[in-house]
């Protein structure tokens, strides 16, 4: 039976962490003031016209509830596309609520929820999805992502093996389970599953650079410099970026550096690539990071 009436009902919170922040390691040949960053996106002409055609449409009487459910969630795409996140997930309920059967939807508020630690209702969100379309990939590894930050490890490795099986040589899927399985078993079996995949992969993919980095093959700098010499444009540059910074942050957190770590999750979201995975979860870092240096109250 669909969750989605938990889902709907559920209300999301969401808290953008800062934390003291400071140059790299010695190792590095990169300084806070020479690290390679991208011109923050900004919304389009296109997004814009997108977003004027669909409220014209909107205001037309006798919309069918299907297509004003539909218009809806494409509103709902729009505004998160520029980072109107609230705004998002107000289309999307209304969405759902015209049409309750949409696993697109359903997987947009699960990461929704997923960032706002509302871990049992993005869980729902994920299932409710695969419920609708058992073959939609990115509710699939969404729900490995969700339990992985959920501390539910043993389930989140599970899922996110499944999901890197349908398709062995997408970096991104290796870097997940990579990431899950450092968590369980710690660097040295992690590191050596990873170059078993890598290896066994066709590496072809920019994400793969990623992985290379994890193994030890490139260095930091030389990393870098790849994605700033090989980027064919602006855009390019901040969502290799985005991702770059978010898994040397990962990185860095693994190290115990969270001083490190903070300051390059919030480089991984300068570039507003607001539709990334990468983006979306440097948010909850950020946020579980300040959780650990709240004060405790004495009572």
């Amino acid at each position: 039976m669909l969750k989605w009436g938990r889902v709907v009902a559920a209300t999301s919170l969401m808290m953008l962490a800062g934390c003291a922040s400071t140059g790299l390691d010695d190792k590095s040949s990169y300084s806070w003031s020479t690290l390679p960053v991208a011109m923050p996106l900004q919304p389009t002409y296109q997004q814009e016209l997108q977003l004027v055609h669909i409220d014209q449409i909107m205001q037309q009487p006798n919309i069918e509830e299907g297509e004003l459910a539909r218009l809806h969630y494409q509103r709902g795409l729009l505004y998160d596309s520029i980072g109107l996140r609230d705004l998002a997930k107000l289309e999307f309920n209304r969405s759902l609520a015209l049409n309750p059967s949409q696993s697109d939807v359903f997987n947009m508020l699960g990461v929704y929820f997923t960032q706002s630690s509302m871990f049992d209702s993005a869980y729902d969100a994920f299932e409710s999805s695969l419920e609708l379309d058992g073959e939609f990939d990115y509710a699939a590894q969404n729900l490995g992502i969700a339990l992985y930050y959920g501390g539910r490890q043993e389930l989140a490795r599970e899922k996110l093996s499944r999901h890197f099986q349908r398709n062995t040589d997408d970096a991104y899927r290796a870097l997940w389970l990579y990431l899950s399985e450092r968590k369980l078993y710690g660097e040295s079996d992690a590191t050596a599953s990873l170059r078993h995949r890598y290896e066994a992969a066709n590496t072809e993919d920019w994400g793969w650079q990623i992985v290379r980095f994890y193994l030890g093959e490139t260095t930091e700098t030389a990393f870098l410099d790849n994605i700033t010499a090989t980027s064919k444009d602006n855009i390019q540059l901040a969502e290799r970026l985005c991702e770059a910074y978010f898994y040397l942050a990962k990185h860095y957190q693994f190290s115990g550096d969270d001083e490190n770590a903070a300051a390059l999750y919030k480089l991984a979201m300068s570039g507003n690539v607001f539709q990334f995975v990468e983006h979306r979860y440097a948010l909850l870092e950020l946020s579980l990071l300040a959780q650990q240096y709240q004060p405790v109250e004495y009572r």
